[in-house]
């Protein structure tokens, strides 16, 4: 599908302003998503401690990405959302000790593995320039009560 904007992000997750990782979605179906940000390199960056950005925040990276994809999927069904809550972190692999110092922008590709009712599991890979910096598999509980999924909330997300 085609290009997403950081506005149209913005509007399906809950995670606003600076808190919100990912610039552009480049990429996605049902199965999968693929997103780009340079949001690292940003000395604001609110995940930053002691000037640096280490590598275990692409953990959040990875979740972030995985509540743009259930926004995305929403929008397009037009099935309401349900607030996720990330329960488990699995294999997870980060293969750098930092990522503030990368020059090249994050891509991030998350694809839902296995999906219930009630939770999700997603595997995420992000890379810089195509070397990969983590890896791993997330999982998602989600909530009760649906939210909107339409462009013109923000309090929806995974």
């Amino acid at each position: 599908m085609s290009h997403v904007d950081r506005d149209t992000i913005l509007s399906m997750i809950p995670h606003q302003g600076a808190m919100c990782l990912w610039d552009a979605v480049t990429a996605w179906d049902d199965a999968r998503v693929t997103l780009r940000s340079a949001a690292h390199r940003d000395p604001a960056n609110p995940l930053r401690s002691d000037g640096q950005l280490r590598a275990l925040h692409l953990c959040e990276y990875g979740a972030q990405a995985m509540a743009v994809h259930g926004g995305l999927r929403a929008r397009e069904s037009g099935a309401p959302v349900r607030p996720g809550m990330l329960v488990a972190l699995r294999g997870v692999q980060l293969h750098t000790a930092r990522i503030d110092d990368l020059a090249g922008d994050l891509e991030c590709v998350a694809e839902v593995l296995v999906e219930s009712e009630d939770s999700q599991q997603y595997a995420f890979r992000i890379t810089c320039d195509g070397v990969l910096l983590a890896e791993g598999r997330a999982a998602v509980m989600l909530g009760e009560a649906p939210l909107r999924a339409d462009a013109s909330t923000s309090s929806a997300g995974r």
